[in-house]
């Protein structure tokens, strides 16, 4: 399926690694030119810039001024935003614990800098007559973890706000959409650092022994690729998906079992 993703200008927050990596090499792989933000400029990063010609910045996407200063890197035009800047931190000993400054760390990398982020890049897509945003969300939007409480909260609040979006500026050639993964072979999950090893050690498991455990909560018996997410964000960024906007799409191997 061509995606006709050739030329455009796209934004994409939180590419350094996992998600975010993969959907800066999918859409330059499809001929885009990439701006990535990430906290570092990681090797595959400066892979991407080198063979695609990407634009990579570091900076910290939870500072008030960083995600305006990623969109301006765009220059004049700027077709597509991505926001998938987000962490997950463990909340193993529970809501009690959670203080304000966590609180406010959460909201303000998993909510505020994609926020921040849009209404940067909202005048842009104004006066070009159209843009498209695809917001990276998470299962846990909708199946609230008290292991993950701020995450899981915040992530229902960005999408709630991307609904919103989509419904103010969608008669203006602006589609807005969410993409909901749930467990990712990234190293959000599976990294040295990641919930799978942390929730191990609190419970006297190996992590693979978590992972695993996680993964049988899906019909399909695994976790997600990022290759998959990154598909999935290709074509709601392409005009193949010129009709939906406002929607919510889930990637999670069939761990919700609701409508």
């Amino acid at each position: 399926m061509e995606l006709e993703l050739e030329g455009k200008v796209a934004v994409v927050t939180g590419a350094g690694g996992g998600i975010g990596l993969a959907i800066a090499q999918g859409l330059a792989g499809a001929g885009a030119r990439v701006v990535a933000g990430s906290r570092t400029v990681t090797d595959a990063l400066s892979e991407l810039v080198d063979r695609h010609g990407a634009t990579a910045l570091a900076l910290d996407l939870a500072e008030s001024d960083s995600p305006a200063r990623l969109v301006a890197a765009a220059g004049d035009r700027l077709d597509i935003l991505v926001n998938n800047v987000g962490a997950a931190p463990a909340r193993l000993d529970g809501f009690l614990a959670i203080t304000d400054e966590m609180w406010s760390r959460t909201i303000e990398l998993d909510l505020m800098a994609a926020v921040r982020a849009m209404r940067a890049a909202i005048p842009v897509f104004l006066a070009a007559g159209g843009g498209v945003i695809v917001n990276i969300g998470s299962v846990n939007a909708r199946l609230p973890d008290p292991a993950v409480l701020d995450y899981s909260a915040a992530k229902a609040a960005l999408g709630n706000v991307a609904k919103s979006v989509s419904k103010e500026f969608g008669g203006r050639g602006i589609r807005v959409n969410t993409v909901d993964p749930g467990p990712v072979a990234t190293s959000l999950w599976l990294g040295p650092a990641g919930m799978a090893a942390q929730v191990g050690a609190r419970q006297g498991e190996h992590p693979e022994e978590v992972a695993a455990a996680v993964a049988a909560g899906t019909v399909t018996g695994r976790f997600s690729r990022p290759e998959e997410v990154a598909d999935v964000v290709l074509f709601l960024a392409s005009s193949r998906a010129a009709n939906i906007t406002g929607a919510n799409i889930v990637i999670d191997g069939g761990m919700v079992t609701t409508i």
